[in-house]
């Protein structure tokens, strides 16, 4: 017997906590019987995923936003005629092998997940910072967009004129928020299959190497969502209903957004930051919290973002509805 085979396996499943990767995890599977015994009793894991390849896709080319929307177009059309003739197929039979459900399921006591995507999902103008975090539990419970288009160095005054004022205008500021919402509520989609087996969760963060986008469940929305499967069955119907364009993402519902914008403003250090905007974003019928906790829990932790937000939030603030999509 070496030292090693002296730890208790509590202090062992302490090191795999803090090891955390889920792919080293699964490796050391292959170290002995007795690390095959204890990984899957890990309780924190970070999931790295390397490629994100949508099951309702047979192409390579997803930069190709036109040839993306034709091929759904054409695939929406040929599903129609196909389930005419045709019982309905098994979703299920169309999930990826390497799904993080799929990878996950040897772990039977996980607390803590933490999932990382390879990249953001919006493509923007260069120099155009949009960074968001969402809050879900069975739909979206909040979220909270910060964006600007540039960030001029300190001694560089920025020059006004039409292109400083690109972010000015409140449509540009509704298709920054709506793209937001449509990629939170298309990473909440991915996680469903991972909440409905994974039950002792307690916490679930979807996060990206870009550092754009931030989903968060959290104890009490886990438990929400996961309550009778109701995450799951109730979305599905509303696909059944509307089965096409919105495939791969769930529903946003209908939400209030408290907008502020300051077209160009000066921080600590000289920096410029023009066109800044916060958004908070909360369901219609939800209860009221207050703006300033919300945007600063989210960027708060970031010096730069945590000062613009500090700015933003003494600046006029604008009230619109959205409905359900």
């Amino acid at each position: 017997m070496d030292g090693f085979d002296r730890l208790p396996d509590s202090l062992i499943l302490q090191i795999f906590d803090l090891v955390s990767d889920v792919k080293t995890l699964i490796r050391c599977r292959a170290v002995s019987k007795r690390f095959n015994s204890l990984v899957p009793q890990t309780d924190s894991l970070l999931l790295t995923v390397d490629r994100v390849i949508s099951s309702d896709s047979d192409s390579d080319s997803a930069n190709d936003d036109v040839s993306h929307l034709l091929v759904t177009f054409l695939k929406s059309i040929l599903k129609s005629i196909h389930d005419l003739v045709s019982a309905r197929p098994d979703p299920t039979r169309a999930r990826s092998q390497n799904s993080p459900a799929q990878i996950l399921r040897s772990f039977h006591n996980v607390r803590n997940l933490s999932i990382e995507l390879p990249s953001g999902d919006l493509r923007l103008e260069k120099g155009t910072v949009l960074k968001w975090r969402a809050d879900f539990g069975k739909t979206l419970r909040s979220c909270v967009i910060l964006g600007f288009r540039s960030v001029v160095a300190g001694g560089e005054t920025p020059v006004p004129g039409d292109d400083a004022d690109f972010a000015g205008g409140l449509k540009v500021r509704v298709v920054w928020t709506i793209s937001a919402l449509i990629a939170a509520s298309a990473r909440h989609y991915l996680l469903k299959e991972v909440v409905r087996e994974q039950r002792g969760l307690e916490t679930l963060v979807l996060r990206d190497r870009e550092g754009e986008g931030v989903v968060v469940m959290e104890k009490e929305g886990l438990r929400e969502c996961g309550r009778e499967d109701t995450c799951d069955a109730e979305e599905e119907e509303e696909e059944v209903e509307e089965e096409g364009w919105d495939r791969g993402r769930s529903r946003v519902p209908s939400v209030r957004m408290r907008m502020r914008h300051v077209p160009r403003m000066e921080l600590k250090g000289g920096v410029w930051v023009e066109g800044a905007t916060l958004v908070v974003v909360r369901p219609s019928l939800s209860g009221d919290v207050e703006d300033g906790d919300l945007a600063m829990g989210a960027f708060g932790g970031d010096v730069l973002y945590g000062e613009v937000v500090e700015a933003l939030l003494k600046a006029k603030s604008y009230l619109l509805e959205m409905n359900s999509f």
